[in-house]
């Protein structure tokens, strides 16, 4: 490699950092190693990269944080939202108190069996044993002034220069962006504790206008979210939500807005549970409702839940009624009259060129439904229901794989979700149907052998003609159709260090895929070892191998032909906590591509972090110098990395070269927290950095972020 100088001098660092004793962990940066990891595993199987947009998964955490729940009357789904608990550590909460009653104190967390010390660190911030009067006696009007106020102010800009900013040459066609190359963000939001939340977003993202062309009618950002959202009001109001919110249904099958749990080293994690609705506070233009929802619970075991969503939605237009009249003085803009067809909804939230412009918003999307569930303390049953109805006729390109996808108006699905906890034993799925008469069904098992043995196993089946416009459940593809398979996973713990997790997962295609000409069929095992020092050091090695059938490279027939290709790789991360402002985090990974004609191909990445929060000093910093040589896209490795409050990034790095960045936050200003960061990308083996309108004709790609955070 070219960079094998470099190399040395990063490994160098890599054991230093192991080899220095910690002190003590720094309580005032609450940092989420497991859902780092998580993410990470969720990026690198649907194979993206790019920053998240969903927010929500920490503003859930920093509210628990500020406003502890009650261990003694926190529900299974409160617990799942901290997402570090496994099912059976939940469950075993649960029973605790039905067993022993209520807790007295917060040690007799350590009665539980499947709690460890290290997750009773994790869990203590976020709970409490709470006595008095119960927030619902506190009237809705008071709410609605006393509380906590936050505001946000993002502003991002890539340094270079892009295609799609510069003007087109003479004579040439083609297209350019319409907007400037900043990415702005006003979000504000007020909350009083966990009970009651309102505020809006606004934002532009690069590219787009402000304030004038498609955006010049109020409010002038290209994307624009508001919500009221209030829960556990009183024994009955278990959840109000009126502007957008997100909808969570059983296992994900017909719908599960926002983040879900998929294949990762937490090998427990497979159960899907959350509240039925949530506040939307999430800068992602795609799934959301926009209405009225409504939970209420009649008694102790019978709660029902029903909403009703009208919004615009972007879709790619293939036939419609165009006017090109005087509109306003513009001569040539062009005006929709009715749109007639579509071949696809678009989930990008882009709109920089007059296409992306012309596909906004171009239909009305209405959709409604519901859950019923009936429930006992370690067990529910849920019928739920859904429609989506949209205002104009979608008809995909017909291709042999896609010929089974959802054309139409109207989509109807309904499914029968369970759950039972019986002594260690928790059984849980769901099975679904579309009114084509498609099936999806998928069903769990997590069991726990003894306090330091787990083993989970998942079934499902989902039949090509399955169609769901928002399904979001355990898959290898993003799609919950056309596939059957079968996942195990076991979690050994011999003692407090030592943690031993792995999984094997196996499936089939019954019919095509995109890129996939042939039924086909898959399977892929991991294995992580993890040694932990309480929470000052963690050490782990991971081993993860894939195989997969796919459409051989570079065939001459005819007809393509399905190869085994295998993708291996090898991780070893330390993060150590060295003193109480100072932590390190090191990582060296390597992949292997095999295509099933041509000799391997090699990736290597190297990272070094530095994070820095001073005791009683206001500035703290984090950064990271990373090293890779990724020899072809197969062989991508994605990277979790630390970035602006409410904002966090997982890049895929390819080629060849190195990536640097550097947070700085400041909190020296009374309830005001102020942020910056720049980071770039350079490749040493190529000369220009991406493709098309996102071309830059140098071999780097530099950012800059900045951020001011007010409560009040």
């Amino acid at each position: 490699m070219n960079t094998m100088k470099n190399s040395v001098l990063l490994l160098v660092m890599f054991l230093f950092s192991y080899g220095i004793s910690s002190a003590q962990l720094n309580g005032e940066e609450y940092d989420f190693k497991e859902i780092r990891d998580q993410l990470e595993d969720a990026l690198s199987n649907l194979e993206e990269d790019g920053s998240f947009e969903d927010n929500s998964i920490f503003d859930i955490l920093e509210d628990y944080f500020n406003h502890p729940m009650d261990i003694n009357k926190a529900r299974a789904e409160e617990l799942k939202e901290l997402r570090f608990l496994s099912d059976i550590q939940i469950n075993e909460i649960i029973q605790h108190r039905i067993d022993n009653g209520n807790f007295i104190a917060l040690y007799e967390l350590q009665s539980v069996p499947s709690l460890d010390d290290n997750t009773i660190q994790l869990l203590l911030p976020f709970i409490k044993i709470k006595a008095g009067i119960d927030d619902y006696n506190v009237p809705i009007w008071e709410m609605l002034y006393k509380g906590k106020n936050e505001v946000f102010l993002r502003g991002e800009r890539i340094l270079e220069t892009k295609k799609g900013y510069t003007p087109l040459p003479e004579g040439e066609d083609g297209s350019r962006y319409l907007g400037d190359r900043n990415k702005l963000l006003i979000r504000y939001r007020h909350q009083y504790e966990t009970t009651l939340s309102y505020g809006f977003l606004l934002e532009k993202d690069p590219g787009e206008e402000l304030f004038r062309g498609s955006n010049k009618k109020f409010p002038g950002f290209d994307f624009g979210s508001a919500h009221f959202f209030m829960k556990d009001y009183n024994r009955y109001i278990k959840g109000l939500a009126v502007g957008d919110f997100a909808v969570n249904m059983g296992q994900g099958l017909i719908m599960f807005d926002g983040f879900g749990s998929g294949k990762s080293a937490y090998v427990m994690d497979l159960k899907k549970l959350g509240r039925p609705l949530r506040p939307y506070t999430s800068a992602s233009e795609v799934f959301y409702k926009r209405g009225v929802g409504l939970n209420l619970a009649f008694n102790d075991r019978f709660e029902v839940m029903a909403f009703g969503s009208y919004r615009k939605r972007d879709a790619n237009i293939s036939e419609a009624v165009f006017s090109d009249e005087v509109l306003d003085g513009e001569p040539d803009e062009i005006q929709i009259i009715n749109v007639l067809e579509v071949s696809s909804l678009q989930t990008s939230g882009l709109h920089r060129t007059e296409s992306e412009v012309l596909d906004k918003n171009a239909i009305d999307h209405l959709s409604f439904g519901g859950t019923v569930k009936y429930k006992g303390p370690n067990w529910h049953i849920a019928a739920n229901g859904h429609m989506d109805r949209l205002s104009t006729n979608l008809q995909r390109t017909l291709q042999p794989y896609n010929q089974f996808t959802f054309n139409g108006d109207v989509l109807k699905n309904a499914s029968l979700d369970y759950s039972w906890v019986v002594s260690n034993f928790n059984f849980f799925g769901e099975t679904a149907m579309s009114d084509n008469g498609g099936i999806a069904t998928l069903n769990g098992l997590i069991i726990g052998l003894d306090r330091h043995v787990s083993l989970s196993m998942l079934h499902r089946h989902y039949q090509r003609n399955y169609q769901a416009l928002f399904s979001n459940s355990f898959a290898e593809t993003s799609n919950t159709n056309n596939e059957s398979g079968f996942y195990v996973g076991l979690q050994i713990k011999p003692n407090k260090h030592w943690t031993f997790s792995g999984y094997f997962d196996a499936w089939r295609h019954p019919w095509l895929r995109s890129g996939v000409d042939a039924p086909s069929k898959g399977k892929e095992y991991l294995g992580r070892l993890t040694y932990r020092r309480k929470r000052k050091m963690q050490v782990y090695l991971q081993y993860k191998d894939e195989f997969k059938e796919r459409n051989a490279r570079e065939n001459d027939t005819q007809i393509d032909y399905l190869v085994d290709t295998r993708k291996s790789t090898i991780r070893f991360h330390i993060e150590n906590n060295i003193s109480k402002s100072i932590t390190l985090r090191s990582r060296a990974e390597m992949t292997i591509f095999n295509d099933g004609i041509n000799e391997n191909t090699y990736g290597y990445m190297l990272y070094q972090d530095l994070n820095y929060q001073a005791v009683g000093f206001p500035l703290s910093f984090t950064t990271r110098f990373a090293l890779f040589d990724i020899e072809d896209s197969n062989n991508r490795i994605y990277a979790y990395e630390n970035d602006i409050l409410n904002s966090f990034s997982i890049p895929g790095y390819s080629n060849r070269g190195t990536r640097f960045y550097i947070n700085f936050r400041y909190r020296g200003i009374k309830n005001m927290t102020m942020e910056l960061r720049y980071s770039q990308t350079y490749y040493s083996n190529q000369d220009v950095f991406g493709s098309g309108l996102e071309e830059i004709s140098l071999p780097r790609r530099s950012e800059i972020k900045a951020q001011i955070k007010y409560k009040f």
